[in-house]
This record gives structure tokens, sequence and C-alpha cells, in this order.
């Protein structure tokens, strides 16, 4: 069903780009006001912004302001991962999660231990897991005499890259990398779990929390209050570091909407073993023996194994949806394999690799991730475009640009991050861009429609900013000089 949604967007939403009109100019007219708004606008002030824009025709590098100057980049850097991932491991490449089990099955019992073997799937829900479950009962399994077994050692096990603070470790954005993870939904936030927050029916009593999906080793510490409808609204939610145990204190109001929160787990892979646990045992599969996180001996038997959507499709809440995790993810892949080493050193190694033979110069590029988290990765606006331009000659390039968020398109798997931005006037619709994000940073690089259905490549990424919201209005101003040029 997923697939066939993810096509139905390729369809509804592929913009004109590749029978673009030849030639595409702007007048020194326009150069100059861009100029003008860059070294004189107030939010700017103090700020370092670089800008480029080229044909998307030609290549042609039309205007550059500081486009030369190395700027952290946000996640316009997963710009980068994706063209690396297509051009390495290719448009249709899957993700495997195992089950196996180094024992044999007699009447309704398996005698040996059950392996769970984790292969990088970014994707994978709880629902598989429920399908794992359900294609061992059909066999008539109703016991297992021995060990329930996670092997998450497909990749390395450095849970976060190099730059990522502690204070974002629960955050969904700064999840821990395991390469068996599960997500509580179809956002694919692989590793977090999803919170739902209700107020009680009744004042004075602690609001109602859920939890998706369940596990054991999450433990909820409930301060909250149900307060007065004219009360104020304050929930705040915090993860122990270090642990599972989650903290959800303040007040709701009786009559308040369900509040849903994600927040990343500590050692998704446990976690994820939990969840299978329960879920064998909701189908009548009892486990004697304990949860473990150990390698598949290799003479196991395979059982069953899950293939995910192919990487056109993971793309979309990756791309649209700047899933940091997905980046990671990514990295690692690629890096095992090729290298046979899911870390990120190898992954990194292997994306240069395939942005030199895309024709980017990856030695002025510092690259930290594959998300773009860390204020330490590095490029500059021209190189951005440069890639832009480059990657429209390849044949997974609808791939690419089918993923990217649409300005002022309603629905999270549409417009995608740029949903909410650009609703009206003539940037609606004619804004396919990746949008960034971090403290005192904003950055959107892409493609802009503009009149007779032509299109320009640009790159706008602004560091240093006092507020990066006031960072994405200066963007749509640059945008709305572009769109109306003649």
């Amino acid at each position: 069903m997923l697939r066939r949604l993810f096509a139905f967007f390729f369809l509804a939403i592929f913009l004109p780009i590749q029978g673009i009109n030849a030639e595409t100019v702007i007048s020194p007219a326009y150069l100059n006001s861009l100029t003008e708004l860059l070294q004189s606008h107030p939010s700017l002030k103090g700020a370092i912004a670089g800008v480029s824009i080229r044909s998307a025709d030609t290549g042609e590098l039309l205007f550059s302001f500081n486009g030369d100057t190395r700027l952290t980049p946000a996640s316009n850097l997963k710009l980068f991962t994706a063209a690396a991932a297509l051009t390495t491991l290719g448009k249709d490449y899957t993700f495997q999660t195992e089950l196996l089990t180094d024992g044999t099955i007699k009447e309704s019992e398996l005698n040996g231990s059950l392996y769970l073997k984790g292969k990088g799937d970014p994707t994978l829900l709880p629902s598989d897991l429920e399908e794992f479950a359900r294609l061992l009962k059909k066999e008539g399994i109703t016991k297992i005499n021995g060990d329930l077994i996670a092997d998450d050692f497909y990749f390395d096990h450095v849970r976060y890259s190099v730059d990522v603070p502690w204070s974002d470790e629960a955050a969904n954005y700064g999840a821990a990398i395991s390469a068996l993870s599960i997500a509580p939904d179809t956002d694919f936030d692989s590793g977090t779990v999803k919170l739902e927050i209700a107020a009680s029916k009744r004042i004075n009593e602690k609001a109602i929390i859920k939890i998706i999906p369940e596990s054991d080793p999450i433990h909820i510490v409930n301060r909250t209050k149900t307060v007065p409808a004219e009360a104020t609204h304050h929930v705040t939610i915090e993860r122990m570091h270090g642990a599972n145990t989650i903290i959800v204190s303040g007040t709701i109001p009786v009559d308040s909407p369900k509040q849903k929160e994600w927040i990343a787990v500590w050692e998704p892979t446990i976690i994820t073993l939990n969840v299978f646990k329960q879920i064998l045992e909701r189908e009548g599969i009892r486990i004697e023996g304990t949860l473990k996180v150990e390698k598949t001996p290799k003479k196991s038997l395979t059982l069953h194994h899950h293939k995910s959507m192919p990487l056109k499709d993971v793309l979309i809440p990756f791309m649209k949806l700047s899933n940091n995790g997905h980046g990671e993810i990514l990295i690692k892949e690629m890096g095992k394999e090729f290298l046979d080493n899911g870390s990120w050193e190898a992954g990194l190694e292997i994306e240069k690799q395939a942005l030199s033979t895309l024709g980017i110069n990856s030695n002025n590029l510092v690259i930290r991730d594959g998300s773009g988290i860390s204020h330490q990765n590095l490029i500059p606006a021209n190189e951005i475009t440069n890639l832009l331009y480059k990657v429209k000659q390849m044949e997974w390039f609808p791939v690419f640009y089918q993923s990217l968020p649409i300005s002022g398109v309603e629905g999270k798997l549409k417009g995608g991050t740029l949903r909410h931005r650009m609703q009206e006037g003539k940037l609606k619709e004619k804004v396919i861009a990746k949008t960034g994000t971090l403290t005192n940073v904003s950055s959107l690089s892409g493609y802009l429609i503009i009149d007779n259905n032509k299109a320009i490549i640009f790159s706008i990424v602004l560091n240093h900013l006092k507020d990066h919201d006031d960072g994405k209005k200066v963007e749509e101003e640059i945008l709305n000089l572009l769109v109306n040029m003649k």
C-alpha cells in the first residue's frame, strides 16, 4: 500500500524540469538587487550568507555571493547523501531483516535459539515483526527452547555520529543508529517511540500517556496534571541520559487535543528485541530462555526474511521529512556494502568517491555525517548548485527530484518540510528544494520554476544568524526576487 502511495505522489507532483527552455538569463538589474539585499538585509547583519544560482540547462554559474566560502549546510547535506546513495547502492536497493535459528523444529517446539538479525532497514515497523511472529505461528511453533537473540553486528556499535551533543540524544532527530531498529509509525523515525499524551477527564488527575510501541525497558514517570480548560498547556518531556526513563511533566487543560511527541530511545536494539518478545507472546509463542545481543552463528538456518521498500521510496521520508537517522544509516550502509565496514568512516569514504564520479570536488568539502546535524560540516553554496546540476544528467534523477519538498503543497509526504511555507503567491508549488535548520543556521537549495516554464538552480546557506527563523524569511525574499525575473 505504501509503495503504491509513493508511486502516486511521484506521478502527481513531478514538476517539469528536464524539458525546460534553453537559456535562463538574469538581468544585471536583478543581480544588483539581489546583491543589495544580501549586503543590507537587517537579519544578515553579523551573519554570513552564501548564495549561488546556476542555469538548470547549462550549469552556468549566473550569480555567486560568497559562493566559494565553505559554510555549515545543515540538512542541505542530505542532497549529497542521497546522490551518493543513488550512485552506489542504486534506486532499487533494499534492506534485509532476517529471522534465523541455530536449532531444529520438532512438532510445536523450536529446540534452539531464535535470532532476529538486522541489516540496517530504516523503515522496519512493529507490523513487520508481527508478520515474522505470524509466520512462526502458522508453522505450528508455540515454544522456543532457547534464547531470543538480537544480532545488530551488521553495523559497528558506534551509536552517534562524531558531533552529536548529548543534549540531542533524546530528540527524534538525534536518535541512536543501530542495524536493528524499529520506527513507531510510517514517518519512519527509526530508533524512537511515540508518546500520545491526553488530558484526563477529571481535573487534578494525571494525564493519560500511551507509548507506541510498548517495550519493557521503557519507563514513564508521569508528573503531569490535568487543569481547567482556561489554564495553560505546558508539557515538557525529558529522557534521562543513558537510560530509557522518560519524564513527562507539566499541565494539560481538560479539553486539550491529544499531544504527540517522538522520543529517541537508549539502545534501540534492546527496544526492538523487547518489542519482538511481546509480539511473540501475544501470538502464543513462549520463550524459555533469556534476551541477548549476540552474533548469529554462521551455520544458522534462515526461517524468514523481510525486505524493505526500495531506496527510491526510502528517499521520500528521508528527504521530504528530513529524517536524520536515514542519512546516517545510508552512510553506514554504503560502508558495509563496499568496504564490509558498517561505520561512519568507511561510509563517508565511499560517499566522497561517489561524489567525485559525479564531478564534485570532494576535497573542497568537510563532511562529518550523513544528515547534516553537525555544525562542523562545511560546503560552499557553489558546490551545492554544482551537485544539483550534475545529478540532472543521471538516469536516477527523477527519483532524486521527486524526493524533494515542494513549496505550499499539503501533505507531509508531498510538500514535506516546505508544506507550510510559500503557500500563496508565485512561489507556491514552484520551489522544489531541500530545507536545512540548525541553531543559527538556515539553508534552502534546489530548483525554482520561473516564468515560461524555465528553471534555475539555487542554493542559499545562511550561517551565524541570531534567529534561524529570520533566515527562512530571507530565503523567501530572495526567491520572490528571482521568480519575478523577466
